[in-house]
């Protein structure tokens, strides 16, 4: 636990499945208060926006936490990858889609929820698409894919029809940066 700030006193793992794990940080405070963190360790995953003709596309799945359906930019976690996330994005685009895009931008790391989980992603755009036939994981069975115009895609946010807060964060860097 690397702090200026932090004196670590232990760290153990308490849970830990192929996909996460759960870590608990016993600390000393600046002001000699012991302190208890629970991290998520998670990979970290790629966020993409892959846009044709002033189109985005977005991928709609059941998302189990939630229970519910819902709309969001193309993204995931390769194991195939080894952590590269420009292949990640590669990777998971032809899945989730079956596009295959020519040309890529990388926007930039954001981490998802820093108080909570080490995982970060990257955001990347996607252009030049040329459709190839999707290769949907088990995971990913039911997932419906579409494209919309920036402007739907900005009412969606709007409306709340897109609820994912990497969705949102990704397309507010895209905005931002002048990539969307």
């Amino acid at each position: 636990m690397p702090s200026s700030e932090l004196t670590p006193l232990s760290s153990d793992i308490v849970y830990e499945n192929p996909w996460l794990r759960v870590r608990e940080d016993r600390f000393i405070r600046p002001g000699g208060a012991e302190g208890l963190y629970g991290v998520v360790e998670k990979d970290d995953f790629a966020v993409i926006a892959a846009v044709a003709d002033g189109r985005v596309l977005l991928v709609e799945q059941f998302r189990y936490p939630v229970q519910g359906r819902y709309w969001e930019l193309p993204q995931g976690v390769a194991k195939a990858a080894r952590g590269d996330l420009l292949e990640t994005a590669k990777i998971e685009l032809r899945e989730e889609t079956g596009f295959v895009a020519g040309h890529w931008v990388d926007a930039g790391p954001l981490f998802l929820a820093y108080g909570l989980t080490t995982q970060a992603y990257r955001v990347f755009l996607a252009t030049g698409l040329t459709h190839v036939g999707a290769e949907p994981e088990a995971e990913e069975e039911g997932l419906i894919s579409r494209s919309v115009a920036v402007a739907e895609f900005e009412r969606m946010i709007i409306a709340g029809e897109i609820r994912d807060s990497v969705t949102v964060a990704a397309f507010g860097l895209l905005r931002l940066k002048g990539l969307l």
